[in-house]
């Protein structure tokens, strides 16, 4: 803990706003880890899709409003609003859940983009400081000099390590939700095809 603190004192001033950077990253990615874990897969859609064909709306419904899945929610707002529009249910459905799906991305997106501006910031402020230092007459004093070279590699290394370790649950978290929304344009389609069935 105490090389920590010397690492981050070392760092200078723009190693606050990057620990904030680090720790918001950390409860997203938490937060939304939790989020896709507790989903279940797209699988179960058979078995709606099951009921649906064979007329039991009731049912198929009710396994829908029941699921985790945003897939089956969206499939079960198109049977409740089947005779009206159960197109229209389903976009408005599915908008709701993207909305949930891709909560807290852009501020991920965010940190990505913002910590390494903040380890350049840091890299400008820790030269400045080197070169005042040699400005100043301090050309005989090395360990001030290397104090502000250090402050800039800290800083640097630090936002690029922020914004590489964010990037891959980024990435992660976008990629299921792409996947989920195709997942939904498909069954979705499949379902407007039960629906429009004569026997229907």
């Amino acid at each position: 803990m105490s090389e920590l603190i010397a690492l981050l004192i070392k760092g200078g001033p723009v190693m606050i706003p990057l620990l904030c950077c680090s720790i918001t990253s950390l409860a997203v990615v938490i937060e939304r880890g939790l989020f896709w874990w507790r989903l279940r897969p797209s699988g179960e859609m058979e078995h709606l899709l099951m009921l649906a064909s064979a007329g039991n709306w009731e049912d198929a419904h009710k396994f829908g409003e029941l699921s985790r899945s945003p897939v089956a929610r969206v499939l079960a707002a198109g049977i409740r609003h089947r005779n009206p529009a159960p197109t229209l249910a389903m976009e408005a459905a599915a908008h709701e859940e993207l909305t949930h799906m891709r909560r807290y991305l852009p501020l991920l997106d965010t940190v990505i983009t913002l910590s390494p501006l903040l380890g350049l910031l840091g890299t400008v402020t820790g030269m400045i400081g080197s070169f005042g230092v040699m400005a100043s007459g301090g050309i005989n004093q090395p360990h001030a000099i290397t104090g502000g070279v250090a402050e800039a590699l800290i800083a640097t290394a630090t936002g690029l390590g922020i914004a590489i370790a964010t990037l891959v649950p980024y990435n992660y978290f976008t990629t299921r939700v792409e996947r989920i929304m195709g997942d939904i344009e498909r069954y979705g389609s499949r379902l407007e095809l039960a629906l429009k069935e004569p026997h229907r």
